[in-house]
């Protein structure tokens, strides 16, 4: 029941399911349309990824790092290079899940600064998270689109990377050194949680299996029995833990999507705004900010061939508006739940950074495209 609670509580599946009925009444959605390649990878990935939150690795490495922090700074700067680093491998959802509710446990006890941390470490996540194809949900569907090698990807988020930890090193030191006080604090102790290293090498190897499928090498299929497989024999209860909203509107988005496509005056509206590869990233970070950047990266996608365009404007466009990606909904969640200070006024605060990001990492996305760096 549970599930299926979260499932009807999603207010993107919401506004998916709402648009994608209203096509149904003008077309027909086609079976060729929909992309099961981006469905099983996505599945494929949310499973594994489900596995390692209940092996409980990140909490492991964020309880050994900071362990070592013995001041204020030192713990802020630790949890977002964590933070950008989990993004990488575990997506930028489960790591705000699971570093902001810790990070605030240890605020709240040694009443440490709640607003300007949290922030930084949800947009550490989603940085972090456009590096790899399964950091993102939909860097998958880019990959799977345009047939995108593994050389090709990493030529595109390599860039955008190392640009965006330079601006946010930068913007961390300033916003730290005026901001949080370097305070000692007491070396926080290592709670008892153990890893079991089998299940965990087991899984990286499922993880290195899935890696090849994404990218065409093997079919996607396999590594998705093999990590349903394995999840299912460490703890069946780990099926229950995945994001099947998410599954549903890839899938919605495809049957709206091959709706619209069979109506010509929507159709020449949308290629009349991605035109160009500049055009095509403007219209994938603007839409990302009404629509999530999954959905939009969906819709842009069917009816454009820049790639790059779409890649950069889409993770871009996860900043910015609490609907820019999943991952923003969860941090302004997961402080509302855990956070001990005004609601209010951190959202204010975190929304002033969400676009003030927005605004610097759209003109290096515009710098990367046009000087193609």
């Amino acid at each position: 029941m549970t599930v299926l609670k979260n499932i009807a509580k999603d207010r993107i599946l919401q506004i998916t399911v709402l648009i994608t009925v209203i096509s149904l009444f003008f077309a027909r959605p086609r079976f060729a349309d929909i992309n099961f390649h981006t469905l099983w990878s996505v599945a494929a990935m949310l499973t594994i990824i489900q596995i390692y939150a209940y092996l409980h690795v990140l909490d492991i490495l964020a309880y050994k790092l900071t362990s070592i922090a013995d001041n204020t700074r030192k713990l802020n700067m630790l949890f977002t290079a964590l933070a950008v680093i989990a993004g990488m491998f575990l997506g930028n959802d489960i790591t705000a899940l699971t570093l902001i509710p810790l990070y605030l446990n240890i605020a709240k006890r040694y009443k440490l600064p709640q607003i300007l941390p949290v922030t930084l470490i949800g947009m550490g996540a989603n940085i972090g998270a456009a590096f790899t194809p399964w950091g993102n949900p939909h860097n998958i569907f880019l990959v799977s689109r345009y047939n995108v090698s593994p050389l090709k990807f990493f030529e595109w988020s390599a860039p955008y990377l190392i640009i965006s930890l330079i601006i946010m090193l930068l913007v961390f030191m300033l916003l730290v050194f005026l901001f949080i006080p370097k305070n000692e604090i007491p070396t926080q102790k290592t709670e008892p949680i153990r890893i079991s290293c089998p299940p965990t090498i087991i899984t990286t190897v499922v993880f290195i299996f899935f890696f090849f499928g994404v990218f065409r090498a093997i079919d996607i299929i396999w590594p998705l029995i093999v990590a349903i497989v394995l999840a299912l024999a460490i703890n069946p209860r780990i099926m229950l833990k995945i994001d099947y909203a998410l599954l549903l509107t890839f899938t919605g988005f495809f049957i709206f999507i091959s709706d619209i496509q069979q109506i010509p005056a929507i159709v020449n509206l949308i290629h009349d705004m991605v035109y160009s590869e500049i055009s095509t990233y403007f219209a994938s970070t603007i839409s990302s900010q009404v629509m999530s950047n999954v959905p939009s990266t969906i819709l842009v996608g069917k009816f454009t061939n820049y790639a790059q365009a779409l890649f950069l404007g889409s993770n871009i466009g996860g900043f910015g508006s609490a609907i820019g990606s999943m991952a923003n909904m969860l941090v302004l969640k997961s402080f509302n739940q855990h956070g001990s200070v005004s609601k209010k006024k951190f959202f204010i605060q975190w929304t002033i950074m969400q676009f003030a990001g927005l605004i610097i990492l759209t003109i290096v996305g515009l710098g990367l495209l046009i000087f193609r760096i």
